[in-house]
């Protein structure tokens, strides 16, 4: 049994992302927010935890790349979860009865199209989808409905009232699973990594070539500001391949020549991607 943190309440897409990944033999912790998260696993040698890093629809969850750089941690693996979100209320209210809907703001944006569609209902953000699926069965608000994951709604005895209100039906959230130790290099698909370049002239162009010149795939880029350096940018990056291989090892050697500084955040399977 391991213990694994997750920001949200019972029933949030990032407890069923601890499941999927982990199975049976995990104990799921819930974390009011992604600092708590990572201070738990940071703490905990033996802990993990499970964080969403983007969404295909929404993009990427910003604070967690930042904390990422923040704490010492490794990304061992990988679950991407098809969200389907619905509304859903108390048992034996009409959808005609709801003046409010709760939810997190990304879901909320996630539903944009729904949520436009309705007439004299407030829309309000919440720290949570299970949240606030959890506030309306606890104060019984008979007026309020949450939009939510089905197994928010299980676990707290709601009723849908109204099945992916999703805006896009392609909707996956891709979860990243951090521990203290680093996972087998041998078992790594991919491979992430942090870097920043000097400000001069074709510096990130340079960065980026030592991996097209070895032929290795690029999947995913993303900038931060480099806090304390205004105008200064740190680049995330996720490749193709292990450092166990020659030419991975090779081009991250290069790319620390050319750079400011590199951190690997961690090797690790790809993941599988779960529908429900």
């Amino acid at each position: 049994m391991v213990t694994v943190a997750y920001q949200g309440e019972p029933g949030a897409f990032s407890e069923q992302a601890g499941r999927a990944f982990f199975g049976g033999r995990a104990r799921l912790v819930p974390m009011e927010n992604f600092k708590d998260v990572f201070e738990f696993a940071s703490r905990h040698p033996s802990g993990f935890a499970v964080v969403p890093l983007e969404n295909s629809v929404f993009g990427s969850v910003h604070q967690n790349y930042d904390l990422l750089l923040r704490h010492k941690l490794h990304i061992v693996g990988e679950v991407k979860l098809r969200i389907q979100l619905h509304l859903m209320a108390m048992r034996g209210v009409p959808q005609k009865a709801i003046r409010s809907i709760y939810s997190h703001p990304q879901a909320l944006g996630q539903c944009e199209e729904y949520l436009r569609s309705l007439k004299q209902i407030s829309v309000v953000a919440y720290y949570d989808t299970a949240g606030a699926a959890k506030m309306i069965r606890e104060e019984r608000r008979r007026d309020v409905a949450a939009i939510a994951g089905a197994r928010a709604a299980r676990t707290y005895g709601l009723s849908i009232l109204r099945r992916n209100v999703e805006s896009n039906h392609h909707n996956f959230t891709r979860f990243i699973v951090l521990s203290h130790k680093p996972g087998r290099l041998a078992d790594a698909e991919k491979t992430s990594l942090v870097f920043a370049v000097k400000d001069v002239a074709g510096a990130l162009f340079k960065a980026l070539a030592v991996f097209a010149l070895r032929d290795i795939n690029m999947l995913k880029i993303e900038s931060r500001p480099h806090v304390g350096k205004p105008w200064e940018y740190l680049f995330y990056l996720d490749i193709e391949g292990s450092p166990a291989e020659e030419r991975v090892l090779q081009a991250l050697n290069h790319l620390d020549e050319l750079t400011t500084f590199v951190r690997v955040l961690g090797a690790y399977p790809g993941g599988k991607t779960i529908r429900n």
